[in-house]
């Protein structure tokens, strides 16, 4: 049997890994939605040229779709253009979705939507809805929509791997902004590589036994990454440090003061993030891949060479 698959975000991180795992399972017709077409796809794969921002673009795009996976948001900028996207965007999409009786929405969100922490092994329907940001309250309102439609939400933490320009090199920047590394920070993060990650988002969309409709789900390693892991991870295989100069909170604070990316990932690396779901991978029948020192050692030279020129 044949599934119209219809993807959005394809260009993107996350999305571009979905749309690899979609062309490797059989009997899936490929669609993707887009500003602008793709280079290098197969023949068989359809592209529609559309634009979020510009819900009139939309129309009839869901049109024999049996699938719909919505992986493309809009992250930082204006908060009006981050609404128009994410927000607004996805509420015409839906409803255009829904107007072509897509059987199965699956929309990737992200567990920044519960705010700033601590979040110590929270469980769906555990923490509430406090988005921090332009960002997250549009991708709430996201979930919402998808939702309302019985579809299904997944929220990852930290996503890192090849092409990644935010996770990792935030941190790398961070320590080169201190000089050190930090110590005194033992709290831990839910991560999840992008490979994994869009693996596990066609699992959820092609599942015939699970995720349930209507259903909120978190998409990360069950094993959660502490601080000292990550940092020293990121030190030795991406910056080459071999240094053991380290500071404490209050003093990295003070040194970063003047950059606020690197004052956003202190803040986040000094309170757990920690998300658990383990249900989802059976339900999905799909394997939650490698822990993070695997993972992250096969992304390293990819990183290597991105901060190199940065």
């Amino acid at each position: 049997m044949t599934v119209n698959l219809l993807l959005t975000g394809a260009t993107g991180f996350i999305g571009g890994r979905a749309a690899e795992a979609a062309r490797h399972q059989p009997g899936v017709r490929l669609r993707l939605l887009s500003r602008r077409p793709a280079v290098g796809d197969p023949p068989q794969t359809e592209h529609i040229r559309a634009d979020l921002a510009d819900p009139s673009t939309l129309h009839g795009c869901c049109a024999g779709v049996d699938v719909l996976v919505h992986c493309a948001s809009r992250v930082g900028g204006a908060p009006e253009t981050v609404t128009a996207v994410n927000d607004l965007g996805t509420r015409a999409l839906v409803a255009e979705a829904v107007r072509s009786g897509v059987r199965r929405i699956v929309y990737v969100s992200t567990a920044a939507v519960h705010g700033r922490g601590p979040f110590r092994g929270v469980r769906p329907g555990e923490a509430p809805i406090a988005p921090a940001s332009a960002t997250s309250r549009s991708r709430a309102a996201a979930e919402r929509y998808v939702l309302d439609a019985g579809g299904v939400v997944l929220r990852p933490h930290l996503v890192y791997g090849r092409g990644d320009h935010w996770v990792v090199p935030g941190l790398v920047g961070l320590l080169r902004e201190l000089s050190a590394t930090l110590t005194g920070c033992d709290a831990r993060q839910s991560m999840i590589d992008a490979d994994t990650l869009g693996r596990a988002v066609v699992a959820a969309a092609l599942s015939g036994t699970g995720p349930r409709p209507g259903s909120v789900h978190y998409v990360n390693h069950p094993d959660p990454v502490p601080v000292p892991e990550l940092l020293a991870a990121v030190g030795a295989r991406v910056e080459r440090s071999g240094g053991t100069a380290s500071v404490d909170v209050g003093t990295a604070l003070a040194r970063a003061a003047g950059s606020p990316r690197a004052l956003h990932h202190l803040g986040m690396l000094t309170v757990d993030h920690w998300f658990t779901d383990d249900t989802f991978w059976r339900e999905v029948g799909c394997s939650p891949g490698p822990g993070f020192a695997e993972a992250f050692a096969h992304a390293a030279p990819w990183y290597r060479t991105f901060m190199a020129g940065n």
